[in-house]
């Protein structure tokens, strides 16, 4: 059984095991304080315009969906979020205006 710091969880990437996409890095863990076991693993949300706007929704991942935790990144099975595909370059609405 090994052994990490909260400290070095932080500087991990969390990453979908099941289509490979980055998903962030540990900003924050929850631990149930009745046992002291972590809970889940806390990606806080993206910025909204260099945070102006506040955050998007943070994403939490329960600590039994982590696959493997390696010295660099961790691995999960399962996201609590959809990927969207980004619209692309010139098929934003705004630029849609000017054709």
């Amino acid at each position: 059984m090994g052994c990490c710091k909260v400290t070095e969880l932080r500087h991990k990437e969390v990453i979908n095991s099941t289509n490979g996409c980055r998903i962030g890095f540990v900003d924050d863990v929850e631990v149930n304080t009745e046992d002291a076991k972590v809970v889940a693993v806390i990606i806080f949300g993206r910025l909204r315009l260099f945070g102006l706007l506040g955050r998007g929704e943070d994403i939490v991942i329960k600590w039994e969906n982590i696959q493997l935790i390696g010295e660099d990144t961790i691995l999960v099975s399962h996201c609590p979020f959809r990927y969207q595909n980004k619209p692309k370059r010139g098929k934003l609405p705004f630029f849609s205006f000017f054709h």
